[in-house]
C-alpha cells in the first residue's frame, strides 16, 4: 500500500477515511483498556498510510509512555503536535504526557490550549480541574468547575465539586448556596434526602460551612434540622456541643458533652475539656478545648482558680459514679487536687497501676509536673527543674514506702491483701524511671538491675536499662542491652526497631540493617524494601549515622530519600481529588487538603532538610571531606590483632568484597536490560495486563554512594532547602538559624541579618542565636571592605547595633555572661556560648572568667547531658594552655555525674 500524500488533519476539518477512523477509535479504546501492544499495532496500521497524522502519532506516543518508553513517547507526541497544532486531541495528549512526568504547570498550559480549540470538552475540563486543585490554583479551579457544572448540571459530582471550590476560596456562604440549589433540584423521594452515609456526610459538610461563619444560632438550628439524616452520631454531638458552648448555652452544652462521655467517648480528653468549659461557663476556652491533644485538659492548658478547681472536682466526683470504669475520669482529678488530697489520690492511683503492671505509669505521673509561667501552664521536663518540683518529692516518698512494704511484707502499706511478686518488680521499675526523670542515672540503673534479677525475662526492664545507659553516655552498652532484650521476644516489632535505632546511634549500621531486615520481605534488598515502605525514621537515623562517620555522600542520599517520600505524599493526594467528591467524604477531603498545604512544614521533612543543609555546610567548610574515605572504609589495622582475629577480619573483608562485586554485577546486568528496552509490551511476565496506567521500569541507582551529590555546589544546594524551610516552616527556630549559616557563608549580609531578627522574635534567649549575633557583629567589626552601597551599609550598622541592644560587642558579651552566671539554672549550652564569646571579644582575664563560667555551676543548670558536656569540654580545650586546669576539673566533674560516659577524656 502506497503512502498517501493527502494527509488528513482532524483539527483542520478533514477526517480520516472510515477504515482508519475506526482504527483510531480502537487505538483510544485499547489505551483506555491498558492493551498497549494492541494499541500500538493499530496506530502503526494508520501510520503506514498516513505517517504524518498528528492525532495518531500523539496517541501512539501516549501508549508508548505507558509502556515505559518515555523518550520515544515524547518525540512522537511532539511530532504529532507539530503536524496538527489545531487538534485538541494532540494538545490533550501533550498535557497527559506532562502529567505523567509530574510536570503539572506545563500540563495545565497544554490543557488550556486544547480548550481554546474545543472549549466544551468535558474530559479536558475535568483533567484541568484536577491539576488546578493539585497545584492549588483555586480561582482557576472555581472557574473550571463552574464551566463543567454549566455544561452538565444533571450530575451530582459537579455540584459538590463546585461547592467545594467555593469553600476552598473562602466563600463558605457561596458553597452553602450551591448545595442548597442542588438539594432543591431533587425530588422528595430521592435517595439523597433519606438517611444514609452520603446524605449524612453532605449534611454535616453543609453544617461545617455554616459553622465557619459567626451565626452559631443558625448552625445549631441546622444541626437539629438534619438530625434525621446523620449517621455519624459522634460528629453531630460534638458540633452541637461546640455551638451550644459558643452561644453560652452552658446547661445544654453540659448535657450534650455528658451524653458523648456516656456513649463511648469517656476516654477522649477533648470531650472532657469541652465538658469542663461548660461546667465553668467559659466559652472563650472553647477552641482551646476542642483542639486539646493527648491527655490535655483545662487544668493543663490554662490557669484555674481554686474555686474553679473545686467546682470541677465536685463534678468529677459525681461523674466517677456514672462512669466507674473510665480511666480518664479517675486521672483528671489528679490535675485538680492539691496537698494531702492529691497525695491520697496519687497513692490510690499508683497502687492500682502497679498491681496491674503498667509500664508507662512514670510518664503518666510526669505529665503532672507543671508550673505556671507568664500566665501559662508549662510542663517541666529538664532534670534541674524536675528535682525541685514539690510533686516529685511527694511521688518519690509514696513509691519508697511502697517498695519498703512490698520488700518486707509483700503488701502495700496499710493493706491486708497480699500482692503478686510482679507488683514489687513494677514498683522498682517506677522508682528507676523517677530517678531517670531527675538525671540520677546511677541510682536508676541500680533499681533496673533489681528488676532484672527479679525477672530476667522482663523485656520492659531491658528497654529502660538501655535508655538509661544511652543517657549515661555508654551508647555501645545501650545497644547491646536492648539487643539482649530483643532476643527474649523476636516477634516484637517495637523492640526490634528500638534495637535498630540504638545500633545506628552506636554507628553499627551493618548490625542495624540486619535487625531491621528481620521485619522486611525476605526476598530482595532490605534497604530497598524499607525505601518502598517509606520507613522515614530509619532513613533519618541512618543518614545521621553515616554523617557521623564522615560518609557524607551516602548520608545525603538517605536524607534525599526522605525528601522523595514527601514528594510522593504530595503526589498521592492526586488520587483523592475525584474519589472523595464521588464518595462525598468532603469533610475528610478538606482536612487532607489542609494537611497537604502544610506538608513541607512537618517534623520529619524538617529533620531531613536540616540534615542536608548541615551536611552541605560542613562540606563547604571542609571541602577535603568530600573526597576523604569515611571512617571504617579503609583496610582494618591488623597490627594489634591476634592471628585468629586477623584471620577472621580478613575473611570478613573478602566476603564484603565479593558481596560488593556481586551487587555491582547485578546492577550492570539490570542496566543492560534497561538499555535493551526491558519488556516490549504492556503485559507482565505471566502475560497478564499491567496493574497501573504507566509501566515504570525498575530504576537502577547509578550513584549509590552519593558521589554525584558531593560534586554539587554546597551553598547552592543548601540555599534551595533553606528557601523551602523559610517558605513552609517560618515559625520553626532552627529554620532561621540555618538560614543565617547559609547566608553568611554566601556573603549575603542583609539576608543573614534578617534571619537573626526572625530568630530573635521566636527565641530571644537561645544560645545558638547569641553565638550568631556575636559572630555577625565581629564580622562587621573586622570587615575591611564595607558594602559599596552606602544605604545598605548604614542599615547594617544600625540594625547590628539594635541586635546588640545598642551596646558595644564587648559590653554586650560581658553583660550576657554576667546574667548567665547570676542564674544558677542557666543552661550549659548558654554558658558554653557565653564563654566562647568572652574569649573572642575580650582579652583581660578572659580565659579565667570564661572557664569559671563553665566549671562553676555548669553541672547544676538546665540541659546538662553527655553530649553538651562533651561540647563544653571541646570548648575548654580550645581555650589553650591557660585552661588546662579547668579541663581536668571539668573531666572529673563529668565523670562523677556520668561514670559510664565513654567519650569524656
Amino acid at each position: 500500500m502506497g503512502v498517501s500524500n493527502n494527509n488528513p488533519q482532524a483539527g483542520q476539518g478533514r477526517p480520516l477515511p472510515k477504515r482508519e477512523s475506526d482504527l483510531f477509535k480502537s487505538v483510544v479504546k485499547h489505551y483506555e483498556c491498558k492493551q498497549y501492544k494492541k494499541g500500538t499495532k493499530a496506530a502503526d496500521n494508520i501510520l503506514r498510510k498516513f505517517p504524518n497524522h498528528g492525532e495518531t502519532l500523539a496517541m501512539k506516543g501516549l501508549t508508548l509512555n505507558c509502556m515505559g518508553k518515555r523518550e520515544e513517547a515524547h518525540e512522537l507526541v511532539r511530532k504529532g503536535l507539530m503536524n496538527d497544532m489545531r487538534s485538541h486531541v494532540c494538545w490533550h495528549v501533550f498535557g497527559l504526557l506532562h502529567r505523567s512526568d509530574r510536570n503539572y504547570n506545563e500540563a495545565i498550559k497544554a490543557y488550556k490550549q486544547a480548550l481554546r480549540i474545543d472549549p466544551e470538552n468535558l474530559q479536558i475540563l475535568r483533567d484541568l480541574s484536577l491539576l488546578q486543585i493539585q497545584m492549588r490554583d483555586l480561582p482557576g479551579f472555581v472557574v473550571t468547575r463552574h464551566t463543567i457544572l454549566t455544561l452538565k448540571p444533571n450530575n451530582k459530582i459537579h455540584w459538590l465539586a463546585f461547592a467545594l471550590a467555593k469553600h476552598l476560596t473562602g466563600d463558605a456562604a457561596g458553597a452553602v448556596s450551591v448545595i442548597d440549589i442542588y438539594l432543591g433540584t431533587l425530588s422528595p423521594n430521592s435517595p439523597e434526602l433519606r438517611r444514609g452515609f452520603e446524605s449524612s456526610e453532605l449534611a454535616l459538610y453543609r453544617n461545617v460551612l455554616l459553622g465557619e461563619g459567626d451565626d452559631h444560632r443558625a448552625t445549631l438550628a441546622d444541626l437539629e434540622k438534619c438530625r434525621h439524616l446523620v449517621v455519624d452520631e459522634t460528629a453531630w454531638h460534638r458540633a452541637k456541643a461546640r455551638c451550644e458552648l459558643r452561644l453560652g448555652e452552658y446547661e445544654d452544652a453540659r448535657r450534650t458533652f455528658l451524653r458523648m462521655l456516656e456513649n463511648g467517648g469517656a476516654e477522649d480528653y477533648r470531650n472532657h475539656a469541652g465538658y469542663q468549659c461548660a461546667v465553668l461557663g467559659r466559652k472563650e476556652w472553647c477552641d482551646l478545648a476542642m483542639t486539646a491533644k493527648g491527655t490535655e485538659t483545662l487544668a493543663t492548658l490554662v490557669v484555674l482558680s481554686d474555686e474553679e478547681k473545686g467546682e470541677l472536682l465536685g463534678v468529677y466526683k459525681e461523674l466517677g459514679k456514672r462512669l466507674p470504669r473510665s480511666h480518664a475520669v479517675k486521672r483528671i482529678p489528679l490535675t485538680l487536687l492539691q496537698g494531702e488530697e492529691l497525695k491520697s489520690a496519687i497513692d490510690k492511683y499508683c497502687r492500682y497501676d502497679l498491681s496491674k503492671g503498667v509500664p508507662c505509669l512514670a510518664e503518666d505521673l510526669a505529665s503532672l509536673f507543671v508550673v505556671v509561667k507568664d500566665g501559662s501552664v508549662i510542663r517541666v521536663t529538664d532534670p534541674a527543674d524536675v528535682k525541685t518540683h514539690p510533686l516529685l518529692k511527694m511521688v518519690v516518698g509514696l513509691v519508697d514506702e511502697f517498695i519498703s512494704s512490698l520488700e518486707t511484707t509483700s503488701r502495700f502499706p496499710g493493706c491486708d491483701a497480699e500482692e503478686s511478686p510482679s507488683t514489687l518488680l513494677w514498683a522498682w521499675y517506677l522508682r528507676a524511671q523517677l530517678h531517670e526523670c531527675c538525671g540520677e542515672y546511677t541510682s536508676a540503673l541500680s533499681f533496673v538491675e533489681k528488676c532484672l534479677e527479679h525477672t530476667p525475662t522482663a523485656v520492659d526492664a531491658y528497654e529502660l536499662k538501655a535508655r538509661i545507659l544511652l543517657q549515661s553516655g555508654d551508647v555501645g552498652a545501650a545497644a547491646e542491652c536492648v539487643d539482649a532484650g530483643r532476643e527474649l521476644d523476636k516477634q516484637d516489632r517495637y523492640i526490634n526497631n528500638m534495637t535498630t535505632r540504638y545500633m545506628l546511634l552506636a554507628n553499627r549500621e551493618g548490625v542495624a540493617r540486619d535487625r531491621i531486615a528481620l521485619f522486611t520481605r525476605h526476598e530482595g534488598n532490605p534497604e530497598q524494601n524499607l525505601y518502598d515502605m517509606q520507613c522515614t525514621w530509619y532513613e533519618l537515623e541512618l543518614a545521621a549515622c553515616l554523617a557521623r562517620q564522615g560518609d557524607y555522600g551516602k548520608s545525603l542520599k538517605k536524607y534525599m530519600a526522605v525528601e522523595k517520600h514527601f514528594e510522593d505524599f504530595n503526589e498521592d493526594q492526586f488520587d483523592f481529588h475525584s474519589y472523595c467528591i464521588r464518595k462525598v467524604t468532603l469533610r475528610a477531603y478538606v482536612d487532607v487538603l489542609r494537611f497537604e498545604n502544610e506538608l513541607w512544614s512537618q517534623k520529619y521533612y524538617g529533620r531531613a532538610a536540616e540534615g542536608i543543609i548541615k551536611n552541605y555546610i560542613h562540606l563547604f567548610d571542609n571541602p577535603n571531606d568530600a573526597t576523604k574515605k569515611p571512617a571504617g572504609a579503609d583496610e582494618p589495622d591488623y597490627s594489634n590483632m591476634t592471628s585468629a582475629e586477623k584471620k577472621k577480619a580478613k575473611a570478613l573483608a573478602r566476603r564484603k568484597k565479593k558481596q560488593a562485586e556481586k551487587k555491582a554485577a547485578a546492577a550492570q546486568e539490570e542496566k543492560k536490560k534497561k538499555e535493551n528496552g526491558g519488556k516490549e509490551n504492556g503485559t507482565t511476565k505471566k502475560g497478564g495486563k499491567q496493574s497501573g496506567g504507566v509501566q515504570r521500569p525498575e530504576v537502577v541507582d547509578e550513584d549509590p554512594d552519593g558521589k554525584e551529590l558531593l560534586k554539587r555546589d554546597p551553598l547552592e544546594e543548601a540555599k534551595k532547602y533553606v528557601a523551602t524551610l523559610v517558605k513552609n516552616a517560618p515559625r520553626r527556630f532552627s529554620t532561621w538559624i540555618l538560614a543565617y549559616d547559609v547566608a553568611i557563608r554566601r556573603g549575603k549580609e542583609t539576608m543573614a541579618l534578617q534571619a537573626l531578627f526572625k530568630a530573635k522574635t521566636l527565641n530571644p534567649q537561645s544560645p545558638q542565636l547569641f553565638t550568631r549575633i556575636v559572630d555577625f557583629a565581629l564580622k562587621q567589626q573586622k570587615n575591611t571592605s564595607p558594602n559599596p552601597n552606602q544605604t545598605v551599609q548604614n542599615v547594617l550598622q544600625t540594625t547590628t547595633a539594635t541586635l546588640l541592644d545598642n551596646l558595644s560587642i564587648e559590653t554586650y558579651v560581658t553583660s550576657t555572661a554576667t546574667t548567665i552566671k547570676s542564674n544558677p539554672l542557666s543552661s550549659l549550652p548558654a554558658r558554653v556560648a557565653a564563654a566562647k564569646a568572652l574569649i573572642n571579644t575580650t582579652t583581660q582575664q578572659s580565659v579565667t572568667v570564661a572557664t569559671a563560667l563553665i566549671t562553676q555551676g555548669g553541672m547544676d543548670g538546665r540541659e546538662v547531658s553527655v553530649d553538651n558536656c562533651q561540647k563544653a569540654l571541646e570548648a575548654l580545650k580550645s581555650f589553650g594552655e591557660e585552661a588546662e586546669g579547668a579541663v581536668k576539673e571539668w573531666i572529673e566533674m563529668v565523670k562523677a555525674r556520668y561514670p559510664l560516659a565513654t567519650n569524656i577524656q
